[in-house]
């Protein structure tokens, strides 16, 4: 069950391995705790889940890989997420990697995904945000870093999360052992899955689901349209969290917002212009989650549901988005509440959806 990485010793006692052994057993729920997993697992969550998963879907006796190999590659690429982010650590790769494992699991997706589809689909989720920064690509830009320049302002932070994951690959060997082609292949796939999640590019993936949905011309047999649904999966579990249970989402909410806050506060410091989302001041938590789910999640995965259909899975999700945007809605409404007794001269507010919106709130 656990790996041993460079450098670290595993000293966890026989019952948590047993109770994270207990948990890999549901791994294929939807109210999979990753934030216990983690602790259970002493911050090893996603070398521990990556290397289960591999080993239940067949892929380490598929591609035959070498398991020292595999550690060291999944080695490196945890310890490569920065601990320190709020948001965009291994954590957040780990919640991705078993969200889109419930994915692949779909009976629409899992009759035709071959073992290599899989393979790229988990290895993607969770290299997808290796070596974020933990600020986003306006900020580079704008301090003039080195990855800017190097991509060019265009999907810069998906680009290094790429070409890193490539490079560790490479150093781990993990695939050396396979043709030429077919590794160059599965960097290729990888690269293409992971510029998938570039935010900036929601509405062109958008638009090209609901036109192949309108036009019931998803063909699963071709390789292409698997890669696109696999593009389009990855890109629903990095924004799943507003889907999750609410004490799981709002967690998730606090984290992401915190290291806005940061950026915020770090453009403050050096004199820039505040970020969108990231004064703390103005921005609060429920306004950014509102605005979150209703531009980026709800499109997306109203959408993912119809591919789904009949999903069990899509249904859970679907209903915990809509009992969280309420949650979010009546502590907007408390929080803007709050605003006017600080400041009189602001006119209160109207509490949104009504009473039963506020019965929603746990």
């Amino acid at each position: 069950l656990m790996p041993h990485t460079p450098g670290s010793l595993h000293l966890l006692d026989d019952d948590y391995l047993g109770q994270a052994a207990h948990m890999l057993s549901k791994v294929d729920t939807w109210n999979f705790d990753i934030f216990l997993f983690d602790r259970l697992t002493n911050g090893n969550s996603l070398v521990t889940l990556m290397c289960h998963l591999f080993n239940v879907c067949g892929l380490i006796h598929h591609f035959q890989l070498d398991m020292v190999k595999l550690h060291r590659f999944l080695g490196m690429v945890q310890e490569d997420y920065h601990s320190h982010n709020p948001y965009h650590n291994a954590v957040h790769a780990a919640d991705v990697t078993q969200a889109m494992y419930c994915y692949i699991k779909e009976t629409k997706l899992a009759e035709q995904l071959t073992p290599l589809d899989v393979f790229l689909g988990l290895m993607a989720a969770a290299a997808h945000d290796v070596d974020h920064p933990g600020v986003n690509q306006p900020f580079l830009i704008k301090t003039r870093h080195h990855l800017a320049s190097l991509y060019q302002n265009t999907s810069v932070l998906e680009s290094h999360h790429w070409r890193s994951t490539v490079g560790m690959l490479r150093e781990s060997g993990l695939l050396s052992h396979l043709p030429a082609d077919m590794s160059q292949d599965i960097e290729q796939q990888l690269g293409s899955l992971i510029l998938a999640t570039d935010i900036n590019r929601q509405n062109e993936f958008l638009i090209t689901l609901r036109e192949h949905l309108d036009n019931q011309d998803m063909d699963l047999q071709l390789a292409t349209h698997r890669h696109f649904i696999l593009q389009i999966a990855l890109k629903c579990a990095d924004v799943c969290n507003p889907c999750r249970e609410w004490e799981l989402s709002r967690q998730w909410s606090e984290r992401v917002c915190e290291e806005f806050y940061r950026q915020g506060d770090l453009e403050r410091k050096f004199d820039l212009e505040i970020s969108p989302l990231c004064d703390q001041q103005t921005d609060s938590v429920p306004a950014i989650q509102i605005g979150f789910i209703s531009y980026i999640v709800e499109p997306l995965f109203e959408e993912w549901q119809r591919f789904t259909e009949p999903s069990m899975l899509s249904q859970i999700m679907m209903g915990h988005l809509h009992k969280n945007k309420a949650c979010w809605s009546r502590l907007r409404y408390v929080h803007t509440l709050a605003e006017t007794k600080t400041h009189p001269h602001v006119e209160e507010p109207e509490p949104e959806g009504g009473q039963e919106e506020a019965e929603d709130i746990p």
